[in-house]
């Protein structure tokens, strides 16, 4: 039983864990950096300490800072939350070395994963498929062309380690090939210290479907269904939706049945969620698996009525899964929309500043809000963009749809400027009210339309 958890991470993920850890009665440790000093999750945490500048590579990223921070304050666990240290499997040998439990996997399961190339052979070998593409790491410009020519474009060329679109490049034309090859490595390079790459077939148009997995240390693997995670602007996920009903019950039950079984044959243990593309035929094929918990958890809580946070800290704590496959029933219909302090009109540019007012929706069942703001807070600039996550659950679809509408009618944030407007106008968009919509179903059309709209409607009100 842990007495007490540090939470290695900040915003509303970090305030996320803390109220899982008060609702557990077990003490809350909050981490912050200079810049987070009046923080949220510093505020509702049982205690908190300083962990360094404001740059997060020297804070909330830096494993030395973190585990001297669990050390001194006499922490049994520490909660990675996800970003930040949540995959790297060096920190996690280093908990290991110092009996300090870390919430998620253990650090060799975390560099078989996270590293894709690795991963991809994994899935290989566990007869799950994978994309058409080069067999291991891709080191040179001489072996990139031949692969590229091998298995033909779109193509997309992926970096070995890390996520979120870092060393990622989509190639259209092959004429583009040679420049966009050496920025991936470049990029590479500078955020992850290394130039390993690999390329894939482009599976286009497709869908982005992830299976949430819950694994225990006795050997017990179960999956809570799956998330459609297609709506996405630049290889960044905007809506999510649970369950997926672009899938038939017989997709559904292969691709589940796929995720269970690979994370079964490498032993997994904690939340992880394996990530596929679905092509219009039906065929699925493995994209990469995240060790960690997802930002987008909160709609598979809310359609399995499972807490995924409780039970990684009970699977980490050596306890059986709370829950067998058979007890996993998925009912109604989900939505999360990721509230960003950006600027849609101006290439989404990061805004930072002071929250002078503001107003998230509450009010009504099957509504819920997980955000790190706060009236008078002042949003440093030096993170991640998101601020809220506004999440909704209904009987329905069209009756989930119509609680986000109003949700987000009600969002208001004076000081920033956020993304509220173009959530409104997908949330309300027939396209996407319909299923009918893919990976790059936002970019190539919602986008430019609902650009020239909103630059036309400034016109009007100038003149």
């Amino acid at each position: 039983m842990f007495k007490k958890v540090l939470v290695a991470n900040r915003g509303e993920i970090a305030v996320r864990i803390i109220r899982a850890l008060r609702e557990m009665n077990i003490t809350s440790v909050a981490v912050y950096s200079e810049a987070d000093r009046e923080a949220l999750h510093t505020q509702l945490a049982d205690e908190a300490i300083c962990i360094g500048p404001a740059k997060g590579l020297d804070s909330y990223a830096n494993p030395v800072a973190i585990l001297s921070a669990a050390m001194v304050t006499g922490a049994d666990a520490i909660h990675p939350g996800y970003g930040f240290l949540s995959e790297r499997s060096d920190f996690v040998a280093l908990c290991e070395e110092v009996n300090i439990k870390f919430i998620g996997p253990k650090s060799h399961i975390i560099e078989a994963m996270g590293n894709k190339q690795n991963a991809r052979n994994t899935m290989k070998a566990a007869g799950v498929p994978i994309t058409p593409g080069s067999d291991g790491l891709v080191h040179s410009l001489e072996e990139a062309h031949a692969i590229a020519q091998k298995i033909g474009f779109p193509l997309i060329i992926k970096a070995a380690d890390g996520g979120g679109g870092k060393g990622m490049r989509r190639v259209e034309d092959p004429k583009d090939f040679e420049a966009l090859f050496l920025q991936a490595q470049n990029e590479t390079q500078s955020v992850y210290g290394n130039q390993d790459l690999y390329i894939e077939k482009i599976i286009y148009p497709a869908r982005h479907i992830e299976v949430q997995l819950l694994g225990d240390e006795h050997g017990h693997v179960i999956h809570l269904g799956e998330r459609d995670c297609s709506l996405q602007r630049n290889n960044q996920k905007v809506i999510e939706f649970a369950p997926a009903v672009c899938l038939d019950e017989d997709t559904r039950q292969a691709i589940c049945g796929a995720a269970v079984k690979a994370a079964s044959a490498i032993g997994y243990t904690n939340a992880g969620t394996i990530e596929f593309l679905l092509a219009d035929n039906g065929e699925f094929y493995f994209m990469e698996m995240n060790t960690r918990l997802q930002v987008e958890h909160p709609v598979t809580e809310m359609i399995t009525g499972v807490d995924i946070v409780q039970e990684q800290i009970k699977i980490a704590m050596g306890q059986p899964l709370s829950y067998k496959q058979e007890d996993i029933v998925l009912s109604g219909f989900a939505i999360e929309c990721r509230l960003n302090a950006e600027d849609p009109l101006h290439q989404f540019r990061p805004a930072a500043g002071h929250i002078k007012q503001l107003v998230l929706p509450s009010g009504g069942m099957g509504l819920r809000v997980e955000s790190g703001i706060y009236p008078q807070y002042t949003l440093p600039p030096f993170y991640d963009s998101m601020i809220a996550k506004i999440i909704v659950h209904q009987p329905s679809r069209e009756a989930a749809f119509r609680l986000m509408e109003r949700a987000l009618y009600e969002v208001a944030v004076d000081g920033l400027v956020t993304n509220v407007e173009l959530l409104e106008a997908m949330v309300a968009d027939s396209h996407i009210q319909a299923d009918d919509y893919h990976t790059k179903w936002l970019e190539e059309s919602f986008m430019p339309a609902w650009l020239d709209f909103q630059k036309e409607a400034e016109a009007t009100e100038e003149a």
